[in-house]
């Protein structure tokens, strides 16, 4: 494998991702494109990293960490190597909210009929 062969693309689905990237400040914003660069890069993604979020149909968080807070970035497979990311959010309690989950679940469905 060539050093800027990626094992993943990351790839964006409209602008909800976007939307919330624009809202963060600038140290948060380069752990995020930091974290994305490590999982397009890695062949396994650590946990600490990318994680499967129990009880749904394929849905993962993208985990980025800076100081005390705490952002998640949900994102799914296509065919295999391709993440999409949907809505990421700043994380306030240990448990992922569940309206939060149902909106990612709620896009990815919205991704899939679109496709």
């Amino acid at each position: 494998m060539h050093k800027n062969e990626k094992y993943r693309k990351v790839t964006f689905y409209k602008n909800y991702f976007q939307d919330f990237f624009d809202q963060q400040n600038k140290k948060v914003k380069a752990k995020i494109v930091w974290t994305l660069e490590l999982v397009e890069d890695l062949q396994r993604v650590p946990e600490t990293y990318l994680k499967h979020i129990e009880n749904t149909d394929g849905l993962y968080e993208i985990r980025v960490q800076v100081a005390n807070d705490t952002f998640r970035i949900f994102c799914f497979f296509d065919q295999g190597l391709l993440v999409v990311l949907i809505n990421g959010f700043q994380k306030k309690t240990q448990k992922t909210p569940r309206k939060e989950i149902e909106l990612a679940l709620k896009i990815k469905s919205e991704y899939e009929s679109e496709k």
